[in-house]
């Protein structure tokens, strides 16, 4: 069967090593140098592959130069770009979760909330266009200055307020900032270009692509629990035991003991195997799950 070959463009930088990861976790390395923006995937589903500023992957995926990105969600509302959310892979540049464009002004300011903000103020912001959107919508005429980064540094000396990324607000802390608002919740996502996701080959091969770097974060989160159990006690163990659908039971030879496997929750499990132990489950086993696909 003939495969068209995907073309897609990773992010550098801040999402740059998570995305790795996710890609190697799910068995499509990405094969590079440290200064190769020309990597390769061996899998006969990708053709060219790039890394770019997350900043300009969203352009480049609606204009067609890619079939796939990922970026932040923030650049793509910032660039305004007419692509399709593929899927949420639920890290940020900063760790697991999504991460807030916010507005803050020094904590020695008189400001409690946004509308308090005083005319003409300057502020701020590697997002010109969601800041401009934003104080265009709470009326307030201001001054506008693009920032290139550590944006949270030049207030109150040389700004008055900042729009800045983050995600528990403790840099902005540190630099003496308080958090006024917040204008978005932003995460890292799959676009595609709404050709390609129109082509249904194409659509097919991004739709297998997604299922893996999916699997691979749903994978994350869970372990897969097999223990033996004796025969009177497997309706305790069962009972307590969390699952996908239902636990796997099989009759263990020559013996009145079950084997018992069952997917769970790993943030649940440090709790849960003294329970089962305590029911009468033995040679229980904690096994690392590396995709799971519904």
């Amino acid at each position: 069967m003939f495969i068209s070959m995907i073309t897609i463009a990773l992010p550098k930088g801040s999402l740059e090593a998570q995305t790795l990861q996710l890609f190697r976790e799910a068995d499509l390395e990405v094969k590079r140098t440290d200064r190769d923006y020309n990597p390769r995937i061996d899998d006969p589903r990708f053709g060219k592959v790039k890394i770019l500023r997350p900043q300009e992957i969203p352009t480049y995926v609606e204009k067609g130069y890619f079939d796939i990105g990922i970026s932040g969600l923030d650049w793509v509302k910032e660039t305004g770009s007419d692509v399709v959310e593929i899927a949420n892979l639920t890290y940020s540049k900063t760790g697991e979760g999504n991460v807030r464009i916010v507005v803050a002004v020094h904590q020695d300011e008189k400001i409690e909330t946004a509308s308090q903000i005083r005319p003409n103020s300057k502020v701020t912001t590697e997002y010109p266009n969601l800041t401009k959107a934003y104080f265009s919508k709470i009326g307030i005429p201001v001054q506008f200055f693009h920032s290139f980064g550590a944006s949270e540094a030049k207030v109150p000396d040389l700004m008055d307020v900042v729009v800045d990324l983050t995600e528990t607000g403790t840099t902005l802390r540190r630099n003496g900032l308080k958090i006024i608002d917040q204008i978005m919740e932003s995460y890292t996502v799959i676009i595609s270009n709404k050709t390609s996701w129109t082509n249904p080959q194409k659509r097919r091969e991004i739709e297998e692509i997604k299922t893996l770097l999916i699997g691979v974060i749903d994978a994350r989160h869970k372990v897969l629990l097999s223990m033996n159990v004796p025969s009177q006690s497997m309706e305790q163990v069962i009972a307590l035991l969390p699952a996908m659908k239902k636990p796997t039971v099989s009759r263990l030879h020559g013996i009145d003991f079950y084997s018992i496997q069952t997917v769970v929750p790993k943030s649940a499990v440090n709790q849960l195997i003294p329970r089962l132990k305590a029911c009468g489950a033995e040679d229980i086993l904690e096994i690392p799950i590396t995709k799971i696909v519904p």
